[in-house]
This record gives structure tokens, sequence and C-alpha cells, in this order.
């Protein structure tokens, strides 16, 4: 028994020693993967905003197909391609001491298929530019899935809970701020004048390169501590039997992934509040190709320029408050929002509703990003954020075909309606029956929580 016990001691000292020696790690060179981080998401995020604002996209869709369905079809094989492959990625990550390399590889795959929107939009037309459009959305939604999984765990193991979400801020300010000026630029002067032959396949080669130096800094910056412990490698088949457990052993996280799917609700309207307001304003590519042209440029400006804004707002009040109270106050201006682009008859209404929309998807974004990083054991991050994303894909697949039979039926106000009832939904779960995760558990250094 003596023996037993001296050796529990020696295993426990041995635990507490590697622990401290990655908090040391961590805390040494945390200027440093401060600094990647940063540039990583300042140009990464800008170049990414180019192409997942709802102005670009759904309009080089409408211009190639001259349907508003197909702007549905393609908003939602995008998401269908994030549904599965997070889990696919998770289990691919959990198990590595070291997942920058992945990461990498992720970030790749994903900036290729920006690329490919970009060859296609020069070289091709018609129904084999819709094909390759497609093909390209559904493969950046397909790589996006394991790459947020990846890149969120990166940011958690380097750096402290304490620090995110000012890191978050001080990234999307300063990338809202120049996504906004080129988004002005690409609608103002690429797509109203036909750079290149086409305006938005230019400004997706802009957003190709702005991203791959992102990716860039961020891997030449970057240093990786390895944790002292890491999940057991298991296969696909048998990690998916610890799905159930790990909603039913938190009942916060569960409901806080049914609030975060909910609000996958905007999706049903939000392929289509650009193509709306060009409706409600009379405004048309083929007969006002440069008044259609500066409407793209102000709405983008206001969607992306509302992170430049609003940013330090979510991320103080994250740090302060726990990222819970920025997805309530989030979802509630998403759904003010939306109600104002019903209200909207001028280009200053609209610009101001859209500028609501992209204040409240960037407390969104930085909310859902993080909170599912406070929930349950160290070892379980990578899968609990696979599975939320998954259930957010779900919804988000549905939503934008839902939203085009809505559109088609009784016309684009409808689709509005049926996303705040979507989001209003979720506040109500959110504010009854989700609880702030760090009132529950003490945060530890070795998580990244």
């Amino acid at each position: 028994m003596a023996d037993t016990s001296e050796s529990g001691k020696r295993g426990s000292s041995a635990v507490v020693q590697a622990d401290e020696a990655y908090d040391k790690f961590v805390e040494d060179n945390l200027k440093r993967n401060y600094a990647g981080h940063y540039v990583h998401g300042m140009l990464g995020m800008t170049g990414f905003r180019l192409v997942n604002t709802p102005t670009f996209v759904p309009a080089y869709l409408h211009s190639i197909s001259g349907s508003d369905f197909w702007v549905g079809i393609g908003t939602s094989l995008q998401q269908l391609g994030g549904i599965v492959s997070p889990i696919i990625g998770a289990a691919q990550i959990e198990h590595r001491k070291k997942i920058l390399p992945v990461s990498v590889t992720l970030g790749l795959l994903m900036r290729a298929q920006i690329l490919g929107l970009a060859i296609s939009g020069w070289f091709l037309v018609g129904p084999w530019a819709l094909a390759c459009a497609l093909l390209f959305l559904f493969l950046l939604g397909f790589f996006q899935g394991p790459q947020r999984v990846a890149f969120q765990l990166l940011l958690a193991k380097v750096i402290p809970i304490r620090l995110r979400g000012r890191l978050q801020a001080w990234r999307n300010l300063t990338g809202g701020f120049i996504a906004a000026l080129l988004s002005y630029f690409a609608g103002s002067w690429l797509v109203a004048n036909h750079v290149w032959g086409n305006g938005y396949a230019t400004t997706f080669f802009l957003a190709f390169v702005l991203t791959s130096l992102g990716l860039s800094a961020l891997q030449i910056l970057m240093r990786e501590p390895e944790p002292p412990t890491v999940r057991e490698r298991k296969s696909l088949r048998d990690r998916m039997k610890d799905f159930p457990a790990l909603i039913r052993d938190d009942h916060g996280f569960a409901w806080f992934m049914l609030a975060r799917s909910l609000v996958m609700g905007s999706r049903i309207g939000q392929p289509f509040f650009f193509l709306y307001a060009t409706f409600a304003l009379g405004v048309t590519a083929d007969a006002h190709p440069e008044q259609f042209g500066t409407t793209l440029a102000i709405l983008s400006f206001a969607y992306m320029g509302a992170d430049t804004v609003s940013n330090l707002v979510w991320g103080y009040l994250s740090d302060h408050n726990g990222f819970r109270s920025t997805f309530v106050i989030s979802t509630a201006l998403n759904i003010a929002g939306v109600g104002g682009l019903l209200l909207s008859n001028s280009i200053e209404t609209f610009a101001l509703s859209f500028f609501v929309i992209g204040a409240a998807q960037s407390g969104f974004q930085m909310s859902t990003a993080n909170i599912v990083l406070e929930y349950g054991h160290p070892h379980d991050v990578p899968m609990r954020m696979a599975l939320s994303n998954t259930a957010e894909g779900v919804i988000g697949s549905l939503a934008p075909l839902l939203g085009a039979g809505l559109v088609l039926a009784w016309g684009y106000q409808s689709s509005f309606w049926a996303t705040m009832i979507a989001m209003a939904a979720a506040f109500v779960v959110m504010v009854w029956k989700v609880e702030e995760p760090r009132r529950r558990i003490a945060p530890t250094d070795n998580s990244g929580k």
C-alpha cells in the first residue's frame, strides 16, 4: 500500500509539473501568438467577409442565374457542406498534441474554393458558371466546418479566456474597417465597371489573396504548446457513441445548441436581404448598372462597417459579463434589424438596417465561437464544437431552401417574418434556459478556458 501511495504522489506531482510547464509556455509565447491570431483574423476574416456578406455572393448567383431560387440553393449548399465535416474534422484533431499543420491544410483547402469561384467567374458563363459556383460554395462549406473547429481550438490553446474577447474585438475592428472599405470599392468600382471582365470574380480573387496572407502570418508567428494530456484516439464510429453523453450530461450545452441552431433561422431571409433592397428601390443590374453598383457598395459597407463600430463593445462586454450576454443582445438586435428592412423605403433606411444586422451577426459569431469552449471537459472541446457546428449547419442548409420557397410563393417579406420568428424563439431559449457557464465552472488554463 505504501508503494502505491508513493507512486500516486509521484504521478500527481508529474501532472502538476506538466500543467505548470504548459502554462509557462503559453505565457512565454503569449505576445507572439496574440500577434499571429490578430493578423490572421484581421486579414483572413476580411477576405471571408467579402464572400460571406449577404450581398456579393447572392448578387453574383442572381446575375448568372436570374433566379431567386438558385440564390437560395447556393446558400443552402454552402451550409450543407458543413453538416458532417465538423465531426469528421474533430475526430482527426482531438487526439493530436499539435494541430497547427492540420489547421493550415484545412485553411488552404477553404481558400482554394474562393479561388475557384474567381476563376470560374472569369472564364465561364451561364449554366457552367452556375454549376461551378454551386460546387465551390458546397466545398467551401465542407472545409469550413472542420476549419472552424481547428482554429477555435488553436485559439483556446494559446489565448487565455481573459483575453479572448478583446483580441477578437480588436482584430475584428481593424478587419471590419478594411473589409468595409474594400466592399465599397468592390461594389462601386469592381462590380460596376466589370473589372477584369467580371467584377464579382475579381472581388473573390481579392478575398483569396487577403485570406492567404492571413494564413501565412499565423503559420509564421504561432508557437503551439503540447498539452500534458490528450484524448485517446478512437474510430469515428466509436466516438459517435459518446455524442448522447456530451449532450445529456450538460443541459446548458444542449439548450445552447438549440438556441444557436434557431438563430440560424436568419438564413431563411438573409440571402434575399440585398435582392429585396434593390427590388424595393427599383434598381436593377441591367437597367441601372452604376446605381446597382453603388447600392451594392453602400449596403455592403454598412453591413461590414458595423464590425468596425460594434466589435470593441462585443469584446469587452464578453470579457466582463460572459459570451451569453453577447448572444442575447445580438439576437435582439438581429430581430430589430430584419424588422427594419420591412419598414425601409430609401437607401438610408436600408443602410441602417444592414448596419444593425451586421453588428448583430458580429456579436453572434463572437459569442457562439467562444461560449462552447466553456462547457464540459477540455478533452471534449473539439467534439462539442463539431456537434454545435453540425447542428447549426443542418438548420443553415434547410433555412435558405425554406426562404426561397417563401419568396416564390408569397414574396420577400414572408421570408423576413419567418426569420424573425426563428430568432425570437432562440432569444427565449437563451434567456430562460441557458445560464452563463462562467458562473458554474472555474476556468483552467490548460484547457484554454
